[in-house]
This record gives structure tokens, sequence and C-alpha cells, in this order.
């Protein structure tokens, strides 16, 4: 079975984009050395988890309400209410694209779009969600 081991973050202004994630999740960013690509890592190594990268985007911004042409990645956050009111406040930030719902069994789960328009979710796990 194949499984991901890594993502990326297309960004037009990669410093902002930093700044988002962050301020958001707490992720921290260091520059590669073999040019404009930053490594992402999004917690301790002996956790479940991937890391990822972030880099200058190639081309025009996602077009608003286009459908999605990507993976969508989704975070574990310990409250998706908080989350989703920080990812909406402060500067750079988010719109929320999905509210929040419940996945049954599961826990609540919401979409935002980053600064830059791309999609992500964040999940609160909850297995009285309904």
């Amino acid at each position: 079975m194949s499984r991901a081991v890594h993502f990326e973050i297309q960004a037009s202004d990669p410093q902002a984009m930093i700044d988002f994630y962050q301020r958001l999740f707490g992720w921290t960013f260091n520059k590669w050395e073999g040019g404009d690509y930053w490594m992402v890592h999004t917690g301790p190594e002996d956790q479940p988890g991937i890391n990822g990268g972030l880099l200058p985007r190639r081309g025009p911004l996602p077009e608003s309400q286009a459908a999605v042409n990507a993976f969508v990645i989704t975070v574990d956050v310990e409250d998706i209410d908080a989350s989703l009111a920080k990812a909406a406040s402060g500067s750079p930030h988010g719109v929320v694209s999905v509210p929040k719902m419940a996945v049954p069994g599961i826990g609540w789960l919401a979409y935002v779009k980053d600064p830059d328009g791309n999609i992500f979710g964040m999940m609160q796990a909850d297995i009285t969600a309904a």
C-alpha cells in the first residue's frame, strides 16, 4: 500500500503563507538550500503525521468557487471553533469555505481557504459528534 509522505502549499507570497500557517498551527518553516522552497515541519517526528513543503506559485491564484483541483490536507485540531476563529482573524487571514459540520462518530470538520485560496480541512476528534 502506498502512503502519503509529503504535501506542498503553493504560495504567491511565501512569507505571508508562512506567517499564516505559523500563527494558525504553530508549524515551523526552514528554507531549503537548493532554492525557493521551505520545508514545513508539522510536529514531532515520533508522532503520526506528515511534513511538507511550501513553494512559490507558478501561475494564477485559484479561481473563486471553482472545483477543487488538488488533494486536500486535513489538520487535526484540539478546538475547531477556536481554530476557525483564528484562521479568519489576524493578518493575513483565511476564509471559512465550508462551515463546521458533524462527521457522526468521528468529529467536527470544516474547510478553510488560506489567504492564497488554497483549501484545507480542520478536524476536531469527537466520537459524540452527530
